[in-house]
């Protein structure tokens, strides 16, 4: 079998990198062999990669034990903790489409003939299911797993914690003193944010797609197990190579369907929609995203309650058999049918899964909610949609009607926490894609407002970034986001607004929003000769997910 990275012997291509990989120490053999990119995002700066060397190790094993030659290339390595202290966060989302073109840029340019895909914190795994899409070369992901906490004073505390911590020092509930001392064990061992954050739900919604090992996700980072899979990766991706099973045999309307019916069903972080969204535009499937999370709402139940959408921890739904028991509960849902990287179907992995504990993946007869975790509203405040995550809201706030109080500045906006009142629609706008530019994380905010104890009383709107560790009203991706003109950009302070997740609406009340909206004029880009300002010239709305284009 010639593969692509073979060039005619004598040819100028043949030559220079005869010579490069000779003075490597390549053996003349190594030549003919499959050449398998180890995508790495490496980095000493965050805990979420500090173990991706060594897994690298293994991969490489792999590969060299299923006759493939590995090499190893690095990307830039966002972390949603570290890399969002710069410019309140606005980095994180151009980073996942940074990472795609870096990964282009390396793997066809060099003429590789597949990947594997070391996946770790919140960008790096749809940046990798992107690149798979667009190259369309084969292709395994390695999820490479969640971090544990630690305890202080006997009780349990992880990365979630500590971010709502920030809106209890600031309210005034906790001294430096003790926030310090539980920062210092809430992150034990490597991995992503413990819980049902957008790391999590991605890694899960990677082994859905059937693009990871069957039994990848969730993991634990330090783990064993992480080791072996890593090592059969290797080999899966020279026999996806030899058998040319590629992404686009395996990412396609119905592997996408299973995807949400997912994230429904696990209560996924809502950055999963427009992670999808450009997973979709990568692929160039003609696929409406939004309404299908829409769409699938009302059709799948939810079946497992991790932590922050309940109480049960991300180890524990490992322990229980983790994506594969749920996709085994939900598998009258499911197209089961779809490729995996295996080369078999869904239907084979799941096979011999025993049945879900009915506890913490329930069965699909006795679901904790009739519908889907996730739920698209739409009113003249989000004429293109608008997401929440209504498995972290309380039911008292499925309804609520309230004054707004609008902030442009994030961090202002968590100064003056203690002066936010009940009842109040705090509006986070200006953060999204093109407003950043760069995505804000609005995250912070909501986080902040729990720890605060305000956020059984409030309501958040934003059209800036979110995690899926947060909890309470909050309703993001606001469509279209303010800086292109949507709603959002003309809200004023108290300006009435309603939310109704029983009806899935949210409206705003105002008699002359139609004036405003002819009034309004988009502001200048703050920033001069930055990744952001390119970022902002080619950013795509972000119900197309927000790809560059």
């Amino acid at each position: 079998m010639k593969f692509r990275s073979i060039y005619q012997p004598g040819s100028w291509q043949w030559a220079l990198r005869r010579a490069q990989w000779k003075a490597l120490g390549l053996k003349d053999e190594d030549f003919d062999k499959p050449k398998i990119a180890v995508v790495n995002s490496s980095s000493n700066i965050s805990i979420c990669y500090s173990h991706l060397d060594e897994i690298s190790k293994y991969v490489q094993q792999g590969v060299k034990e299923a006759g493939g030659l590995p090499f190893e290339i690095r990307t830039t390595a966002p972390s949603d903790i570290i890399t969002s202290a710069g410019k309140e966060a606005r980095y994180l989302m151009p980073a996942r489409d940074l990472i795609v073109n870096d990964i282009e840029v390396q793997v066809e340019g060099a003429l590789l003939d597949g990947m594997v895909c070391l996946s770790s914190c919140d960008k790096t795994t749809p940046a990798h299911l992107m690149a798979a899409a667009r190259l369309n070369i084969p292709t395994v992901l390695v999820c490479c797993g969640y971090q544990l906490g630690g305890i202080y004073e006997s009780k349990l505390y992880d990365i979630e914690d500590v971010y709502e911590m920030v809106g209890a020092y600031y309210a005034g509930h906790m001294d430096i003193e003790t926030f310090q001392k539980i920062t210092d064990v809430a992150i034990c061992g490597p991995g992503v944010c413990a819980g049902m954050g957008t790391a999590n739900s991605m890694q899960i919604i990677a082994e859905a797609l059937g693009m990871c090992l069957p039994g990848n996700t969730p993991i634990y980072g330090g783990s064993e197990k992480l080791k072996k899979i890593a090592i059969e990766a290797g080999r899966q991706a020279v026999n996806c190579v030899l058998s040319n099973i590629r992404p686009r045999d395996i990412i396609n309307e119905k592997s996408i369907e299973n995807a949400v019916a997912v994230a429904q069903a696990v209560g996924a972080s809502v950055n999963c929609v427009r992670h999808l969204s450009a997973l979709v535009s990568e692929a160039e499937l003609d696929i409406d995203v939004v309404k299908l999370f829409e769409e699938k709402y009302g059709k799948t139940p939810t079946l497992a309650l991790i932590k922050p959408n309940g109480f049960t921890r991300i180890e524990d739904f490992e322990k229980v058999g983790g994506t594969l028991a749920l996709m085994k509960s939900l598998a009258p849902l499911l197209n089961l049918d779809i490729l995996t990287v295996t080369g078999k179907t869904a239907r084979e992995a799941i096979s011999n899964v025993g049945v879900p504990d009915g506890n913490i993946v329930r069965p699909l007869e006795k679901p904790f909610y009739n519908h889907g975790s996730l739920l698209i509203l739409r009113g003249n405040l989000a004429p293109l949609g608008a997401i929440v995550k209504v498995s972290a809201v309380p039911r008292n706030l499925w309804l609520f009607k309230g004054p707004a109080r609008v902030y442009e500045d994030e961090e202002k906006a968590i100064q003056e926490i203690k002066t936010i009142k009940k009842g109040e629609v705090v509006v986070l706008r200006g953060l999204g894609p093109k407003g950043g530019p760069g995505t804000v994380f609005a995250a912070s905010f909501v986080a902040a407002a729990n720890g605060a104890g305000i956020a059984p009383y409030i309501a958040v709107v934003t059209d800036g970034e979110l995690s899926g560790l947060n909890r309470g009203l909050v309703v993001g991706q606001v469509m279209p986001e303010a800086a292109e003109g949507g709603p959002l950009a003309v809200v004023q302070d108290g300006d009435m607004i309603t939310i109704d997740l029983h009806k899935a609406e949210i409206t705003l009340h105002v008699s002359d929003l139609d004036e405003r909206l002819k009034m309004w004029k988009p502001k200048q880009i703050p920033y001069k000769r930055s990744w952001l300002t390119f970022y902002a010239k080619l950013v795509q709305p972000i119900y197309k997910g927000a790809v560059l284009g």
